[in-house]
């Protein structure tokens, strides 16, 4: 026992080694656990395309957007149970979103312990309890619990490995209980957020909205990475639809897998990208009406190009550059800057078609904002700057006449762009209308985000849906709405000096 307990301390220090081009930690998973097949019986885990690929880019925080049944909640369980017999001293917890998964889950893992060698069940890995989806370990003094979401899990626990399975589908105080447990794990504990989507909002949602400012790996798996997603019988596939050309050249699948495809968009219908995901923004339906017409919002995500520039950590995007002789428009929704408040946001369009040029959105507070949109409409040719004075918008246009800038637009003598009960629903609809004629005008994923989860609710009002935000898409209106009214007085003076020409 004492050899068993030596060696399996000495293999938890090598872990991450590389061993024939997979890590240890992934040989002994191969190698070592059994999981119960799709088909029935048991086999030991070979590791698919999905969780090679999440095994291998991997960091100590994480979070997964998946389609269902990829197999990664399955690799989780087992890194996280190979990591817990080896490491001394380890406490490891998943939480599932109902008693129900939290059962499955739990016997994915005592099954890892049961198929064991029984030298080791009756040795170094003896346990001294397997009810309450607890197995613990007292030789090791190490611990394996499953436990069901509610905001007292993780309290008075050290978390050594934490997994959060199904996040979007937590019930009511998620974001309560997500922050019980991530103030329950060790500083370099490992954690994954794990989740099919479930509607445009929640907690999940935001989560995977702000990864890229938290420092949190982000991993997408569609349905395509499950090689059982495919149909044997390909008669159907006799020609394909555009969109499933593109999938067939974007991503090399076969016939058997657009014969797949099709039966589940049959009888899934409006659910079959939440349930089986093709990309990382449809997969995510508006909870509610949505106020943009989301066949436009796919069609600018389909034809979105790559920006040119991403500069000061993703804070500033651009797309087009200004050009000499161009003229442009930035609309800019205020805020705080508080860093757990809204966004501010800026958005650059070019005046004449109203295309989608630069966006600029972070948590800055009045006089940072009001400095980085003054060098952004100097850099575009001294842009109109459309900026809303309400709340916080009265600061920013103080430090914008404080900093000279001179092309700041104004109605009825008064500086900055009122949104009002009034304004609101027409800067809303002017956009969701030019959206619907032109969406190639558009070409920020972060916007096109917000249009689809900006619903409208009961009482007839629309905003973004709760746990989303929507700067970017008011930003967008004003900048718009001033240019529908700029257009229009330069009308009106042609007309009035007998020009027709209509821009």
């Amino acid at each position: 026992m004492r050899g068993d307990f030596y060696l399996l301390r000495q293999l938890g220090f090598f872990l991450d080694k590389q061993w024939g081009g997979e890590s240890l930690r992934d040989v002994l998973i191969s190698g070592r656990l059994n999981i119960r097949r799709k088909e029935g019986g048991l086999s030991l885990l070979q590791l698919n395309q999905a969780q090679r690929e999440y095994s291998k880019r991997c960091s100590k925080q994480n979070i997964v957007l998946k389609a269902r049944q990829v197999g990664i909640t399955t690799y989780v369980a087992a890194r996280f149970f190979v990591q817990t017999i080896t490491r001394p001293g380890t406490l490891t917890v998943q939480v599932a979103h109902s008693p129900a998964s939290a059962e499955a889950i739990f016997n994915i893992v005592r099954r890892f312990w049961e198929k064991l060698p029984e030298g080791l069940r009756k040795g170094a890995l003896i346990h001294s309890r397997a009810n309450v989806r607890q197995l613990v370990f007292p030789l090791l003094d190490s611990e394996y619990r499953v436990e069901t979401a509610d905001a007292n899990v993780g309290r008075g626990m050290t978390i050594h490995n934490l997994h959060c399975s199904e996040v979007s589908r937590w019930p009511r105080d998620a974001a309560e209980t997500l922050a019980s447990l991530r103030a329950a794990v060790v500083p370099n504990g490992e954690v994954v957020l794990e989740s099919t989507p479930n509607g445009a909002a929640g907690v999940f949602y935001d989560e995977w909205q702000k990864a890229d400012e938290t420092g949190c790996t982000k991993h997408f798996f569609p349905w395509w990475y499950e090689e059982s997603y495919r149909e044997a019988d390909i008669g159907m596939v006799a020609s394909l639809t555009e969109e499933e050309r593109r999938l067939v050249e974007d991503h090399r699948l076969d016939a058997g897998q657009i014969a797949w495809r099709r039966e589940k968009w049959n009888t899934l219908r409006d659910f079959a990208e939440q349930e089986y995901a093709e990309d990382a923004s449809s997969c995510f339906l508006a909870s509610g009406e949505c106020v943009f017409d989301l066949e436009a919002i796919g069609k600018a995500v389909a034809h979105a190009g790559e920006p040119v520039q991403s500069l000061d950590n993703g804070k500033l995007t651009i797309w087009l550059p200004p050009q000499d002789g161009r003229h442009y428009i930035i609309g800019v929704d205020t805020a705080g800057g508080g860093s757990r408040g809204d966004y501010a946001c800026a958005e650059v369009i070019e005046r004449v078609i109203g295309l989608q040029c630069a966006e600029l959105r972070g948590h800055f507070p009045p006089l940072e904002l009001a400095r980085r949109v003054a060098e952004l409409g100097r850099d575009y040719s001294g842009a109109l700057l459309a900026v809303e004075r309400n709340n916080h918008g009265y600061g920013v246009l103080a430090h914008l006449r404080d900093m000279e800038y001179a092309n700041v637009y104004e109605k009825d003598n008064q500086a900055g762009w009122l949104t009002s009960a009034a304004s609101r629903p027409a800067m809303i609809e002017n956009m969701a209308a030019v959206l619907a004629v032109k969406p190639e005008l558009f070409h920020s994923p972060r916007l096109l985000e917000e249009c689809r989860t900006f619903v409208r609710r009961a009482d007839g009002s629309a905003a973004a849906a709760d746990g989303a935000h929507d700067d970017c898409v008011m930003a967008m209106a004003i900048a718009l709405a001033a240019r529908r009214e700029d257009v229009g007085r330069g009308v009106k003076k042609r007309m009035e000096m007998g020009s027709l020409a209509v821009e």
